[in-house]
């Protein structure tokens, strides 16, 4: 069983087992990536030391105390990774820009030696034989593997009345600023491991509010970016169209180097594009002069969310920059239905291509709902698959309903509207809060789910960047950066400010 990792914890520690690990003059909590660098280039640490802090956190919070079971399985390969980059640091070779990195792969990425199973009994089996793109590509950069994070099952793509954070292999993950309460979803494991310090960086993926939300009511930083500049190749889908990962992280900065380890051009994924150069952009003075367009009609559905967010805007105009009120989206909730369609046809179509091509014990998403069916005690316990059934009915993507449905939908949330809100108010970027503090979890109701900025940025397939920006009473709240295609730039710098003016990162207390 892929979910308990208490044997794979005790052998690890066996091996790995360190004495300096509590030395009370190196403290290894909640460590940035520069500081995780230079503590190892110096050799104040050891790769094996901070290795057994993160797994000492798991074992203590993760699947004992506060249990917030959001690391579902540890990579069996750590032992090999580890003396292989101890020893490029032993001999001064060269080194990756994320080396030191300990990361975890949300569980839809195919990684060599894990299973990938999007949460789902039915593929509790799954090992696929190569590395996703974006997995070879952390590698690639001196990244340590240290195992998958649970997730939302399916992505949240199974029923309208899912509980985020919960899967039929992994079970329920909990928020670690208060356990009664949602990681929201679908990155739901990424998120609330990177905010209770089970490691250092985490992939999520989004199609609308995956990367964004659980970001946001963890209290951590999350970046979806352009559609393309991550390949999707080697993750399971919901929707090619809107489909990509994205860094969870602590602070800006690990986002960007992390984001920038990630891209490149792949040959697999045909919208891959070609990467960008995000590091130089991570300095003060961005937001002198810089027009900011505030998006009214995406709050107002909390109102002390909307509180926190506007007494934040002091921080925006005393670093000099020139806010625009109503800087609406005047075709909000008009993609929405199309949106939907959208999401229906290329599911059923990319699940399918997916396990084509993989070695998956599912063949077809027919397949699929029949073993939902025929195994409903063990993956259904709490909501059906309505979602799944509507897709195997969905129109193939040849279709006219499909080809209009994703041509308004891109339309109405990109060239109508972003586009034309940027140019409408002559602004750099938009800000808004992105989405409620934490509800309750709730397995009969499903999400309390009240609004967010996600929507836009995720139909259209343009960046969005969420930062912490305080609490409400408490439980962190985020804003988020929202621009035009390929502005991840202009967003960066300006997320980047903002976060060193405010330092609002909210730590929990485990």
């Amino acid at each position: 069983m892929v979910r308990n990792i208490a044997v794979l914890l005790v052998s690890t520690f066996l091996i790995f087992a360190s004495p300096a690990y509590s030395d009370d003059k190196t403290d290894l909590s909640n460590l940035t990536l520069a500081k995780t660098q230079a503590m190892l280039k110096s050799g104040d640490v050891t790769l094996v030391e901070v290795l057994d802090y993160y797994l000492n956190r798991i074992e203590q919070f993760d699947q004992g105390g506060s249990n917030i079971n959001s690391v579902a399985q540890l990579n069996p390969a750590l032992k090999q990774q580890v003396a292989a980059l101890q020893n490029k640091l032993d001999n001064n070779k060269n080194l990756g820009s994320l080396f030191g990195a300990f990361v975890l792969l949300k569980d839809n990425l195919d990684a060599k030696g894990m299973v990938n199973s999007a949460g789902s009994w039915l593929l509790r089996e799954h090992q696929p034989k190569q590395d996703a793109f974006v997995v070879a590509r952390l590698i690639a950069e001196d990244a340590i593997i240290l195992g998958k994070a649970n997730l939302s099952e399916w992505a949240n793509f199974r029923s309208s009345k899912s509980s985020s954070g919960w899967s039929s292999l992994h079970g329920q993950t909990l928020n670690p600023h208060d356990v009664t309460r949602s990681p929201c979803g679908s990155s739901a494991g990424s998120g609330a491991a990177i905010a209770a310090d089970f490691a250092l960086l985490a992939v999520g993926t989004e199609t609308d509010g995956s990367v964004t939300c659980p970001a946001a009511v963890n209290g951590i930083v999350g970046i979806k970016p352009t559609l393309g500049l991550l390949s999707r190749s080697g993750i399971i889908p919901i929707a090619h169209s809107q489909d990509t990962a994205g860094p969870m992280t602590r602070t800006v900065t690990d986002a960007v180097i992390m984001l920038e380890a990630m891209m490149g051009i792949d040959a697999s994924d045909k919208a891959s594009l070609a990467a960008m150069n995000l590091r130089q952009h991570l300095k003060m003075g961005g937001l002198k002069g810089k027009r900011i367009g505030i998006t009214r009609n995406m709050m107002g559905y909390h109102p002390d969310l909307d509180q926190v967010f506007n007494q934040q805007l002091a921080v925006f105009k005393q670093a000099g920059a020139i806010i625009v009120d109503n800087a609406n989206i005047e075709t909000k909730g008009k993609w929405s239905k199309d949106e939907y369609t959208v999401l229906l046809a290329e599911f059923k179509a990319d699940l399918n291509q997916y396990f084509e091509q993989s070695n998956a014990p599912l063949k077809s998403l027919k397949q699929a709902i029949a073993k939902n069916t025929e195994f409903a005690a063990r993956t259904m316990p709490f909501f059906e698959q309505e979602i799944f059934i509507a897709a195997q009915a969905a129109p193939n993507l040849n279709e006219k309903p499909y080809m209009d449905a994703l041509a308004n939908s891109k339309k109405q949330a990109g060239v109508l509207g972003i586009d034309a809100t940027l140019a409408k108010h002559n602004v750099d970027f938009l800000i808004a809060p992105t989405t409620v503090p934490a509800w309750k979890i709730d397995h009969i109701n499903g999400d309390n789910y009240m609004g967010s900025a996600s929507s836009a940025p995720a139909v259209s397939g343009y960046p969005h960047v969420t930062v912490p920006m305080g609490k409400v009473q408490h439980m962190p709240v985020n804003i988020s950066f929202i621009g035009g295609k390929l502005s991840e730039a202009v967003l960066v710098q300006a997320a980047y400010e903002f976060e060193q003016l405010t330092q609002a990162r909210v730590t929990p207390k485990l």
